[in-house]
């Protein structure tokens, strides 16, 4: 039987079926999905962590403990998590492991854009690229029979495309869950200097087998087709290879690390001219170059943004290894052709009381160090709030280096930083700036979810991934035992609340944090009577437009409120002079 799923379903079900017991991640575009469809299979523990690193150290013991283990995260959650996965390569696994990172080439929803491939060579550890969401499911239970094979945890990489796209999958059953025994063995697992260069060695005899094995690996492939052009492809390019190239013959890489280098060989000795097609970083190319394989056109794909298959046509045109876009034209559509997508610059949601805090910030005209969440849009105009915006957790330390560098600027700097990624890894930054008598003002945006992902559930939450009821953290009780004593908690959608609290707080010689407490408006659905507009007071201002409402535009010079779309917070009352807007009453709801 067979169903169309998305690349991350896929994974979620290759886990059920090859006998994953143990999984955890940190919610993270475009990952999320994993977790969230293998905790409905039976036998199965899933869990949201705190952050990557955590998620990665759980993984670990279940592995140590015996059960199968998958721990998935974006791209940039591997940085958090790189400090106990490249011990890991060293003491290799017990049960099986896999590592899911999805990298987000073109950054459709991240900071940065990496290649995680180059993690998988950096910690010494196998690497398998899927093309579609069947080799997705199968490349679990491969990832996961190697990691014991060779005994050592092994990298699945997908990017957003294979993540998120959906096609036809093979259900079988699922294997029964096997429990191995607890291994004492100090000598491999317990990472002591006199223990772990033994463990070096070992990596590196096991890095040679699993070079042989690569050259046989039946996801490894030679697609023999006209042999003019030979193209050296993997993961996701290799479609666009084959809708731009399908008279080429392909080696098509599912197994990537370490690479096949006689396989490569022969391939490139069999076709006329060589080239290499990937998505961002030249990591196969540079490794074919090194072999001292001639390539027909080197570094002719832009190392930047997400690939497709109008790019590739044009990079192999202008390369010379292509004369016109006919391959594009025999698959039956021509990108030329294809009407322009639509242009949805991203906004804060209608109701979002994340507004009512960057409109105050604005108004202040603060220094606003930022963090990663949907509270990042309030750095877009027109609220245009927040100044700067580097990694999860990183805006408290970022502020607190603001101050030491110049303690002027304390009393006009802020972090700004949701409660999820506050439980990341905020809660260190803020510990740091108590130990090290830091004045730094911070504002909690609690909006009791992971709201950016999609409202998974966090330790505030109360709410575990499964929906089960847990205890939740008391953000100001926490806030308090790390050392901070100025503590405010606040109503964000109160516009002379939230600005008196941020003044005040900004005054003080000391820690301080602010608390801008209200659930997302699309976490709890309600809705008040939409703003009405007295037509005759409105004197096109446009002031109401300033605090970036998708529920407000302007026609014929007065201001208009889409009820469809106004929740009815009331937060533009409070910036109208004119008094023209007004609540809405339930007779106009």
């Amino acid at each position: 039987m067979k169903e169309l799923l998305s690349g991350n379903a896929a994974i979620a079900r290759g886990a059920y079926e090859f006998g994953v017991t143990v999984a955890a991640a940190y919610p993270g575009t475009p990952s999320t999905e994993i977790l969230e469809n293998l905790v409905l299979y039976p036998g199965v523990y899933a869990e949201w962590a705190p952050n990557e690193k955590v998620a990665m150290e759980v993984g670990i013991g279940a592995s140590l403990g015996g059960a199968r283990a998958l721990v998935a995260m974006k791209h940039v959650g591997v940085n958090v998590a790189a400090d106990p996965l490249m011990t890991f390569s060293y003491t290799g696994v017990n049960a099986g492991f896999v590592l899911v990172s999805t990298d987000d080439p073109g950054m459709h929803s991240s900071q940065n854009e990496q290649d995680n491939r180059h993690y998988a060579r950096f910690a010494k550890m196998p690497l398998l690229e899927p093309s579609d969401s069947q080799e997705a499911k199968d490349m679990v239970g491969l990832a996961l029979d190697l990691s014991e094979r060779f005994d050592t945890p092994v990298m699945l990489r997908t990017t957003t495309r294979v993540s998120h796209s959906q096609s036809l999958v093979e259900i079988q059953e699922p294997q029964p869950r096997k429990l191995k025994n607890y291994l004492k063995d100090i000598k491999k697992n317990l990472m002591l200097p006199t223990y772990a260069r033994p463990r070096r060695v070992a990596l590196e005899k096991s890095l040679t087998g699993l070079k042989e094995y690569s050259e046989e690996s039946p996801v490894n492939r030679i697609e023999w087709r006209d042999r003019s052009l030979g193209v050296i492809t993997s993961g996701i390019s290799y479609q666009y290879v084959r809708d731009v190239l399908p008279n080429a013959s392909v080696l098509k890489l599912g197994f990537t690390n370490p690479l096949p280098e006689q396989l490569i060989r022969s391939f490139a000795a069999g076709v006329q001219k060589l080239i290499v097609v990937e998505e961002l970083e030249p990591f196969i190319e540079e490794q074919v170059r090194a072999m001292g394989l001639a390539l027909a056109a080197e570094g002719f794909i832009p190392y930047t943004g997400e690939l497709d298959p109008g790019i590739l046509a044009a990079a192999l045109i202008n390369a010379g290894i292509i004369t016109s876009r006919e391959g594009i034209a025999q698959n039956g559509y021509n990108l030329e052709e294809a009407p322009p997508v639509p242009a949805r610059p991203p906004v804060l949601c209608p109701g979002c009381s994340h507004r009512g805090v960057f409109y105050a910030l604005r108004r202040l005209k603060l220094n606003v160090s930022g963090d990663i969440g949907c509270y990042t849009l309030g750095g877009l105009p027109p609220l245009e709030a927040m100044d700067s915006n580097i990694c999860m957790g990183a805006s408290i330390g970022v502020a607190h280096g603001i101050g030491k560098a110049n303690p002027a600027l304390d009393a006009r700097t802020v972090a700004v930083i949701g409660d999820s990624t506050f439980l990341h890894s905020g809660i260190t930054g803020l510990l740091d700036v108590v130990y090290n008598k830091g004045h730094a003002t911070v504002i909690i945006l609690d909006n009791r979810t992971t709201a950016m992902t999609g409202h998974q559930h966090h330790p505030g939450t109360g709410r575990t991934l499964a929906g089960e009821q847990a205890p939740a953290v008391n953000m100001e009780a926490l806030v308090r035992v790390l050392g901070v004593n100025r503590v405010r908690v606040i109503d964000p959608l109160n516009l002379a609340e939230t600005e008196a609290a941020i003044a005040e707080e900004l005054a003080a010689s000391e820690p301080s944090v602010i608390i801008a407490d209200k659930p997302c408006a699309l976490l709890t659905k309600a809705t008040r009577p939409a703003v009405r507009v007295q037509a005759e007071k409105c004197t096109g201002c446009r002031i109401c437009t300033r605090i970036g409402c998708p529920a407000i535009s302007i026609k014929d010079k007065r201001a208009l409120v889409d009820a469809a779309v106004c929740t009815g917070c009331n937060l533009c009352l409070q910036v109208c002079r004119e008094g023209a807007l007004v609540k809405g009453e339930e007779k106009h709801a």
